[in-house]
């Protein structure tokens, strides 16, 4: 603990500080925050896991098949989608540190209440079947990746070679995960997101020297805002899937208590100290989400250049089960086909790092739901964890049971994409609810970012409502 002044403690210090209960906000949690980038920078972390969490099967599927589909065109609707939605999602942590509290536990107090919960909290449970589809996915598609490069036992992408990969993949998920600890999360996702996305950035500049190269002429046609017919669906599953989603910035919440960003402001005594100390960890957050931007938008526009401009001129298009093997011919085209199986083994690990970084942000986000319907007390630490434990547990099962009886990972992902868009108009609103009645007026950020905060919510919205018109027409 501090005391009145400026004082910043150690990242390790002040993580113990949290260790008992990071839900749990009382004057003996309270850090004061740091000022500046270089003091900042020891105490990001969530945003890192975010990004571990889209760097993969968004980017690696969706936006290199975008790109493989309609060539350079929509490169701008990679650059918008990761944009806008960072507001939404800087508002809603804003709006955590100021309340200590987790997204669902709020989205339940957004009205109008049927049979005395939210709305939202009824959709929520809707939203669990886009989890287990959308994850199944880009788990078939590690697995296929795996099975490609390593068939272990039978044929490549043979049933008995695909079971043993999506066997293992659940068993690692499951055991890295049964000590339930966040540091040890955000740690490995750090490490891989920072590796999927130095060497995605490599291949894109060493396609420069091959017959493949693209040109600045190339980027600017992919900024010219146009939409190429028949790619309004695609686009806009793309938008739901590429940078942060839905699930994304509801699970960012969680991150942002657990990292301790809430319980070092302490509890708010309606002080001036309060104020001053929960303004300088929104602060800190808000770099914390702006450092994971940059990183998986270079990710992702990386993937979508490589997919348009090497397999579009080609005219290959991923799909069906021969979506990893098609997308290696970004790599074996460029470097040559030696490279083809370090490639399916890179993009097996990137596809499983997204499995990773999901199981205890989706159990998080189950198990607060499941609080909301009564079956426990939120507050209630030992019965919180058991039921996270329990869902870190079965996730990995039931999503390896979707990889293996429904084998179109691009399918799957893309229909995780709309649903996903379809929450996130959903989220917009309860943020904007939230924002207005529940976040202390005096943490508020003024009128630039008030201004970019609504252009971010109206977009996002706007998007959802073109999602499901294009679905229903």
């Amino acid at each position: 603990m501090t005391d009145s002044t400026n004082t910043v403690a150690a990242p390790d210090s002040a993580r113990s500080i949290i260790d008992s209960d990071p839900y749990v906000r009382d004057t003996n949690k309270i850090v004061e925050p740091p000022k500046g980038w270089r003091p900042s920078l020891r105490f990001l972390g969530p945003g890192m896991v975010t990004s571990a969490a889209v760097v993969g099967s968004g980017e690696l599927i969706t936006a290199t098949a975008l790109g493989a589909q309609v060539g350079f065109i929509l490169l701008w609707i990679i650059l918008v989608s990761t944009l806008v939605k960072v507001g939404v999602q800087i508002e809603l942590a804003r709006w955590t540190i100021s309340t200590g509290k987790a997204s669902v536990t709020g989205y339940n107090d957004v009205s109008p209440r049927i049979f005395g919960k939210s709305w939202m909290s009824y959709l929520g449970l809707l939203n669990f079947t886009q989890g287990i589809i959308g994850q199944g996915g880009v788990m078939a598609a590690s697995a296929f990746a795996f099975s490609v490069a390593l068939p272990v036992i039978g044929e490549p992408l043979s049933m008995s070679s695909l079971t043993f990969w999506v066997i293992l993949i659940v068993a690692l998920t499951i055991a890295i995960h049964l000590t339930n600890k966040y540091e040890i999360v955000e740690r490995i996702c750090t490490v891989l997101v920072l590796l999927v996305t130095a060497s995605v950035v490599a291949l894109v500049i060493g396609v420069q020297f091959t017959e493949f190269s693209w040109t600045l002429m190339d980027i600017g046609e992919g900024m010219s805002f146009q939409l190429s017919a028949g790619a309004m669906g695609f686009a806009l599953a793309v938008f739901g899937f590429t940078g942060i989603g839905a699930d994304e910035i509801t699970k960012y919440t969680y991150w942002c208590v657990e990292k301790g960003y809430a319980a070092w402001s302490g509890p708010n005594d309606g002080s001036e100290a309060w104020v001053a100390r929960a303004r300088g960890w929104i602060a800190v957050m808000k770099k914390d989400a702006w450092v994971s931007w940059v990183v998986y938008t270079v990710a992702t526009v990386s993937f979508y250049i490589l997919g348009a401009s090497v397999l579009h001129p080609q005219g290959l298009q991923p799909e069906g089960t021969e979506v990893i093997s098609t997308l290696s011919r970004t790599f074996t085209d460029t470097i040559g086909p030696w490279v083809q199986v370090p490639f399916l083994v890179g993009a097996g690990i990137a596809l499983f790092k997204t499995v990773l970084a999901n199981t205890p942000g989706f159990a998080r986000q189950m198990t607060n739901t499941l609080s909301v319907f009564g079956a426990f007390r939120w507050e209630d630490a030992r019965a919180r964890n058991r039921w996270i434990r329990m869902f870190m547990v079965g996730l990995p099962i039931v999503w390896g049971a979707f990889a293996l009886a429904i084998k179109a990972p691009l399918t799957m992902v893309l229909i995780a994409g709309v649903i996903n868009a379809f929450w996130l108009m959903a989220i917009v609103i309860a943020v904007v609810y939230l924002h207005r009645t529940q976040t202390d007026p005096r943490l508020r950020d003024g009128k630039g970012f008030t201004v970019y905060f609504v252009i971010s919510a109206l977009a996002v919205f706007g998007v959802g409502v073109l999602t499901l018109i294009d679905q229903f027409s």
